[in-house]
């Protein structure tokens, strides 16, 4: 059976399985440099995107589309209708129904199928299902965990923009999934709606259009999070929040923005002497806290096993603080995070919610480089072709101590760059990082990801081991932070990605042949993108952007002019 998922809202998308395994998955932010966030546009975009897959519409068996908002969801107002979705078709105007946001949390299946007819996507007469919001989230993350692939039971915990906390169990030999219990009425905006109240991410938005302020909203959690290094944790302050937020229990969970003008109307009074820094980091802090001690009350208190597998799924299972703690609380054997987390696999959950229920599969085949295709595209005066393998690139990193862009095969799934879409580098001095932020035109205290061979992680790392999705912070061992400090956040933390010498990769031959050649298993990874932007979808958009001096894409090496310009 061929499954096409679509997400048409900001981080949209299309993605086919079949047969249970995922044969590709393209966001629109990643086509012809797209703005990051991007909604789907028109809809004849789906055909287009198969036909660059070699399919055509009447190949797929069943279309499914991501359930969103009617306008007034929130956890207190569930809405049991069906949501309708301003869209184009054709250029022309289109309201698309597609399930509710949210399911009702114990009532009802919480994987519940909507089928509609308002549109065939090009294969007439073929209508599409429609899942939840909160399902594709939760099923996307479970069905691509190696709980489902072993057959093992899991708790999933699903917390997204718009949505607060809740846990889920995943029943594998029964394939049931049941809503355990809604953590607190906070929703995952909640840290990037406080943050927004306080410089540096403070915005005007009267004037924008409802699309540029929702990017500006959704680019917050991020920079946020990395600022957050710059202040200090105050945890006498925990209290004085519980005092906030009791007087928000009862009201809507998109009213989260709040709690941060409550916050900066009286900061003298609540918070005397905690800078912006300050503030941000400790509310981050303060609400991993909460989660942390829910879902030790709720699995000490409920769960089935004592040490049950954990599934995180959501925007907010980017914050690797909050993972981090989660993990190392000792309450789960063990805990899966997709590289997708967020809506950039909302295509793939929504598909995964109809495999699961039409096919009767748990387990998703999936591999992380199942994105767009790279190219080459028409590349500017200036630029040489060299043939250069990924040793020779290797030496080349090593004996120049240059960043260089890698562009090879297809493109990662997901909001961050794992090797196939990278600026690498030698992460030997502090000052590549401050290179890597100017040429990238982001704040200084921005940090860059280590990428580290996995067998030698627990050895530079700690608590080091496997983590191929930069999702759970690090630190270095004794002996390390002086050889790699371009890679240590201000903090003194890691967001490491780790990767296998045996992976079939550019980046993991790379780093193998700079290893053999440094003596160092790290390199610098951040994404090759233009500021604001996805992915590099070719060679000639990098060395039009010209921030580095060399491109690398498969066996060829661009060598340019001399990196001068900040990007873009």
């Amino acid at each position: 059976m061929l499954i096409c998922g679509i997400k048409v809202t900001h981080d949209g998308g299309v993605a086919v399985i079949e047969d249970g395994q995922l044969r590709f998955s393209t966001e629109v932010e990643k086509l012809g440099n797209g703005e990051r966030y991007s909604s789907l546009g028109d809809l004849e975009r789906v055909t287009e995107i198969l036909r660059s897959e070699g399919l055509e519409p009447a190949d797929v068996d069943q279309f499914v589309v991501d359930g969103w908002f009617t306008g007034d969801d929130s956890e207190q107002v569930v809405s049991t209708e069906p949501s309708r979705i301003r869209t184009l078709s054709g250029g022309r105007p289109l309201e698309l129904t597609v399930a509710p946001y949210h399911d009702r949390v114990g009532v009802g299946d919480p994987i519940a199928r909507h089928t509609f007819g308002d549109h065939d996507f090009g294969a007439p007469g073929s209508g599409y299902a429609s899942y939840h919001h909160v399902s594709n989230h939760l099923l996307g993350a479970y069905c691509s965990s190696p709980f489902a692939a072993r057959g093992e039971d899991a708790l999933v915990l699903v917390w997204d923009g718009g949505m607060a906390p809740r846990l889920y169990r995943v029943e594998a030999a029964t394939r049931t999934v049941a809503w355990v219990d809604t953590l607190f009425p906070l929703a995952g905006s909640t840290f990037s709606d406080f943050s927004s109240q306080f410089e540096p991410f403070i915005r005007n938005t009267d004037g924008l259009t409802p699309d540029e302020a929702m990017r500006s909203d959704l680019s917050i959690a991020g920079k946020a999070m990395a600022y957050a290094a710059l202040g200090k944790v105050e945890e006498s302050a925990f209290p004085v929040f519980d005092t906030i937020l009791a007087d928000f229990r009862d009201a809507p969970s998109n009213d989260t923005k709040d709690v941060g003008r409550k916050v900066a109307a009286n900061r003298d009074e609540l918070f005397p002497g905690l800078t912006n820094a300050d503030l941000i980091a400790t509310f981050q802090a303060y609400v991993g806290n909460l989660v942390l001690e829910r879902m030790r009350s709720l699995v000490q208190r409920g769960s089935r096993v004592s040490r049950p597998n954990l599934v995180l799924g959501g925007g907010c299972a980017l914050n690797i603080k909050w993972n981090s703690a989660l993990r190392g609380s000792g309450l789960f054997r063990e805990i899966w995070i997709p590289p997708f987390p967020n809506d950039s696999g909302a295509a793939i959950g929504t598909a995964s919610c109809e495999m699961f229920r039409r096919e009767q599969r748990i387990a998703l085949d999936w591999n992380v480089y199942s994105g767009p295709r790279v190219a080459v595209g028409d590349v500017p005066a200036g630029w040489h072709p060299t043939p250069c393998d990924e040793r020779q690139l290797a030496g080349l990193l090593h004996h120049r101590g240059e960043p260089v862009v890698v562009l090879s095969g297809r493109a990662e799934i997901g909001p961050r760059a794992l090797g196939n879409r990278s600026i690498l580098a030698p992460a030997t001095s502090l000052a590549v990082k401050d290179r890597l932020n100017a040429i990238k035109d982001r704040a200084s205290y921005r940090p860059v990801a280590p990428i580290c061979l996995t067998s030698r992680a627990a050895e530079v790392f700690t608590p080091g081991g496997s983590d191929p999705y930069m999702l759970f912070e690090h630190r270095t061992r004794a002996g390390w932070t002086e050889r790699i400090p371009a890679v240590l956040h201000l903090d003194g933390t890691a967001r490491l990605q780790t990767i296998d010498a045996s992976t079939d990769t550019a980046t993991s031959r790379i780093l193998t042949a700079y290893e053999e050649i440094s003596g160092i298993p790290v390199l610098c990874n951040t994404s090759a993108n233009l500021n604001g932007s996805g992915f590099f979808p070719d060679v000639a958009s990098a060395a039009r952007w010209g921030g580095t001096h060399y491109i690398w894409s498969d066996g060829t090496l661009w060598t340019g002019p001399a990196a001068g310009a900040t990007g873009t």
